[in-house]
């Protein structure tokens, strides 16, 4: 694997790729990887015949008081993983390599609709951050292919709008939400949950899956989701979001048979997101 910091010799490498044919997958990352990260270099590597991984810390997606200065750094262990995984090139840019001006002089890209409400909501610009740094790699890289992970649902639905929009030539894989064996999404800020908090941490899971079944059989739906923001409570987590959104994020309605619960939570210092789809019965 090629580790590149370099914008240009990073262009140079794919470019000697692309002109021989071959297809390039793209996975982002802020690195502290962990095995959802890695199934995505496996997707990648499904469907591509050169894998790029980038490994940004991007200040634009982190808010004031957010967790930006005390974010796992782990590039060594990363930088094994990825090589372990098939990854063949590694781009890990400097700040001020991808923002040379400074974020208060960078140009910004803004996703509309999608990107508000839910994690949107709670962090406002946060979508901005992520649009923007993604486009810049996407414009860097020149995929055919990258891969997101499903667990952040509302941010891939913000990157396939991105990309319809804006007609870039791309396209999106979501790959499905990898868990720890007792259902945890696995997260970098896992990291962040002492013992007792990582015990309770499988309750997130737990909730939407009984909400699920709950909707399922046709129970009403804003009863189930205070049952679900008091089961959270009642576990020791404080409750961000807990909301049902059609698959494409507009709100349900009677029509909306294809749903998906999302769900956001503090433990501890940890913020946890999840998700889980759900099929609603017809009205009778």
């Amino acid at each position: 694997m090629r580790t590149l910091r370099d914008i240009d010799q990073l262009r140079s490498t794919l470019r000697e790729h692309r002109q021989r044919g071959q297809r390039i997958a793209l996975v982002p990352t802020m690195g502290n990887l962990h095995a959802g990260h890695l199934a995505l270099v496996a997707c990648a590597r499904q469907h591509a015949d050169i894998v790029v991984s980038s490994l940004f810390v991007n200040p634009m997606q982190f808010g004031p008081g957010e967790d930006l200065d005390g974010y796992p750094r782990t590039f060594s262990a990363d930088q094994s993983q990825l090589t372990e995984a098939g990854c063949d090139v590694l781009f890990a840019p400097a700040v001020s390599a991808l923002y040379p001006n400074g974020l208060d002089a960078q140009t910004r890209v803004h996703v509309p609709v999608v990107g508000k409400g839910l994690c949107g909501g709670s962090r406002p610009g946060h979508f901005d951050g992520v649009s923007t740094v993604v486009s810049m790699l996407f414009n860097l890289v020149q995929p055919d292919v990258a891969c997101f992970g499903e667990k952040d649902y509302q941010q891939l639905a913000v990157i396939r709008k991105l990309v319809r929009d804006l007609h870039m030539p791309i396209e999106i894989i979501g790959v499905p939400i990898v868990r720890a064996t007792d259902g945890l999404a696995l997260s970098s800020r896992n990291g962040y949950l002492s013992v007792e908090e990582r015990a309770t941490a499988p309750a997130l899971y737990r909730t939407l899956c009984m909400l699920r079944d709950a909707l399922e059989r046709g129970a009403a739906i804003d009863e189930s989701l205070d049952q679900g923001k008091a089961a959270l409570s009642e576990a020791g987590f404080t409750p961000d979001y807990l909301e049902l959104r059609d698959a494409s994020l507009a709100s349900v309605s009677p029509a909306t048979r294809h749903a998906v619960i999302l769900a956001a939570a503090k433990l501890g210092p940890a913020r946890l997101i999840d998700n889980i789809t759900v099929q609603l019965p017809a009205s009778e």
